[in-house]
Order: structure tokens, then sequence, then C-alpha cells
């Protein structure tokens, strides 16, 4: 799914790379699979994307056949209906946030990453994937064993942020070896992408 994902991405010849990222196609197919047909100008509007940018992202996931395309707007196609409960078995759930004690700006989103806590070491390169978007920087978190831990930072959230843990608890259905990622930032939409990125971190290319 992931390496799927990028190859949309790549540039085409003749013609300039796309202006969008990555985030922008995922938040784009969740957009369209959670809605019967949404058009251009709404996806433009929600994915803070020029109309241009948003022309060619349609047409990258046309393309690839995860959406058609009508006057009434895009829907998605069986296969796009596959990738996105792909990308949902990945990352099951994302959760807005109040600010915190360990968050970094007013706006805060978690996603879940299923079975990501194996993968995560020190939270560095979450934090550097979500500020290379615009993102205030994000704090990542490994479920295990009903504990939460955050590297370097805290061997027990529930005993040093317990109104932190509670919240998380509250909002995701976490599983052992599941890893929490919190992008802030001082939008919604920035927050989100941080979070996105950040998670992206934690699965390979040959993965779901």
């Amino acid at each position: 799914m992931k390496k799927f994902l990028k190859s949309l991405l790549e540039k085409k010849t003749p013609g300039p790379y796309p202006s969008f990222s990555i985030f922008h196609l995922i938040k784009a197919l969740e957009l369209i699979a959670k809605t019967s047909q949404v058009g251009r100008g709404k996806l433009s509007e929600k994915l803070k994307i020029g109309e241009g940018a948003t022309r060619t992202l349609i047409e990258r996931l046309k393309d690839a056949d995860l959406v058609s395309v009508s006057s009434k707007g895009c829907s998605i196609t069986a296969k796009g209906e596959k990738v996105w409960t792909e990308f949902q078995s990945t990352f099951p759930q994302k959760a807005n946030l109040n600010r915190n004690d360990l968050t970094l700006a007013e706006c805060n989103v978690a996603v879940q990453v299923a079975k990501g806590g194996s993968r995560v070491r020190s939270g560095l390169e979450q934090r550097d994937a979500a500020i290379i978007t615009g993102a205030s920087g994000a704090i990542t978190m490994v479920f295990m064993k009903e504990k939460m831990v955050i590297p370097t930072i805290s061997e027990d959230v529930a005993r040093d942020f317990p109104a932190v843990f509670r919240q998380i608890m509250a909002l995701l259905k976490l599983k052992g070896n599941d890893a929490v990622v919190i992008g802030s930032a001082d939008n919604w939409s920035q927050a989100e992408y941080g979070a996105l990125a950040a998670a992206w971190t934690l699965i390979e290319d040959n993965d779901v």
C-alpha cells in the first residue's frame, strides 16, 4: 500500500513533479471514501491546496482507478475502497486532542499505527517528519502490556501524564505494540498532515 501510494507522486514526462504531497493524496482518498460524491472545489478547500494541484491530484487518483469522476464530482471505486480499507487496517483511528502537557501547539491530532511500536526508536524521526510538513512537531508513544511509554521522556505515561493517558485511552482503542503519534500545529490541517507524516515513517514500503 505504501509503495503503491508513493508511485502516484512519480514524475510523469512531460510535466513537472506534483505540487501536492502523499498526505494530500491520502486525505483526498479519505474524503472521497467517506462522501458519496465530492467536487473539486470542496476537495481543494478541505486539502488546503490550489484548484490546479487538486485537478492533478484527482487525475492521478483516476488514472490509478481509485476514483471515478463525473459531472457531480469524485466517487470511490472498488479498487479505491480496497486501498482505503488497507490503509485503515494500518492506521485504524485518528482523533483530535485537547492541548495538554505533552502537546506542542493549540491543534493536535493523534494517529494510531497498528503494531508500529516495534519500529519506534527515539521518536526523533517522527518529529522531524512532522516538522517537514509544516507542523510544530510530533510526540510518539508506544502501548505495550497495558502500559504507554514515550521514548526518552516517560516509562509510564499513566503515572507521569495521567490526563494525557486518560484522554488517549478514551479516544483510541489501542492494542499491544501499537504506536500513537500526535502531530501538533497552529491549525488542524497542519496538525493532521504532521501526524500522518510521522505515522508514515513507522511502516515499510512493502507493508499492506
